[in-house]
């Protein structure tokens, strides 16, 4: 399947992909801080098992800055 990841084209060889696995595959190092929105909607963090990425999609990771 073909999806956008932050804006980049990236062609992923699975059938069925969960939010959970692309985080995973993407080796985030700190998911929870992590908000992931496909097409424009966030998806809640209790989803991520559940919600398959699908082909097309476009997945932002949007990262969680501290400051001081």
């Amino acid at each position: 399947m073909e999806i956008r990841l932050n804006g980049e084209p990236r062609f992923i060889n699975a059938a069925h992909l969960t939010v959970a696995g692309l985080l995973e595959m993407e080796q985030v190092p700190s998911p929870e801080m992590v908000a992931v929105q496909i097409d424009g909607e966030i998806v809640h963090r209790c989803a991520y098992h559940d919600t398959v990425v699908g082909d097309r999609n476009q997945v932002d990771l949007l990262y969680f800055m501290a400051g001081g």
